[in-house]
């Protein structure tokens, strides 16, 4: 969790400029076709709002970070898309053990169109074989377990960059508040230095000249 306190200025100055306003000189948002863009400008929004940038450089890593949510969000979809557009394949190698291979081929593919008397047929093959809808869903993760294990690993890469994003803003706010301290301590030891040197000049004038000459 960041803890360190950013300087109110800047931070207020660029909470009060909309996400979008403020990364206009960006790309535009790496939207695929069928994407929603207001539901990618107000995952921005929301980020944002949590991270509070305070400079150009951090609002760049937001940026970066929306991006790769947002990858990551995209990746859960295609997969449990691929899945569905993929489940006739199931279908049909379960199908095949009980029936001629190419019946089992045209009642698996009416099934995906949701033809009714295909649907009544596969759900009585399934069920005089002790099986339910799930067994597709896992013959065909077994099918295409290649292609979503190749999309699991692109969802880690993706959540690995967001997470090392995220840790260089905590620590570029860290050297800043360092830096901004160091800046803090160099003002007050300076003012200390210089009161002393005016309390020193002040006892000096207060002492009378016939008291600073040394007798003969």
């Amino acid at each position: 969790m960041i803890e360190t306190q950013l300087p109110p200025t800047a931070a207020g100055n660029l909470a009060s400029v909309r996400p979008s306003a403020a990364l206009a000189f960006l790309a535009p948002p790496p939207l695929i076709a069928g994407e929603d863009a207001a539901a990618y400008d107000d995952l921005l929004a929301r980020i944002s709002t949590a991270l509070e940038p305070s400079d150009i450089l951090e609002e760049i890593w937001v940026r970066d970070v929306v991006d790769m949510v947002w990858d990551a969000l995209r990746l859960r979809r295609l997969k449990a898309q691929l899945l569905t557009v993929s489940a006739y394949e199931g279908m049909h190698t379960i199908l095949r053990r009980f029936l001629d291979w190419q019946f089992s081929e045209q009642v698996a593919r009416q099934w995906a169109l949701r033809d009714q008397a295909a649907v009544t047929k596969a759900e009585a093959v399934l069920a005089s074989a002790g099986l339910t809808a799930e067994a597709v869903t896992a013959q065909t993760l077994a099918l295409k377990i290649d292609i979503v294990e190749r999309i699991d690993r692109m969802m880690v890469t993706a959540e690995a960059r967001r997470n090392a994003v995220l840790r260089e803003i905590e620590r570029h706010r860290a050297s800043f508040a360092r830096t901004l301290r160091r800046a803090v301590r160099e003002v007050e030891d300076a003012e200390e230095v210089e009161g002393a040197a005016i309390k020193l000049i002040a006892t000096d004038e207060s002492v009378p000249d016939a008291a600073r000459e040394t007798p003969a």
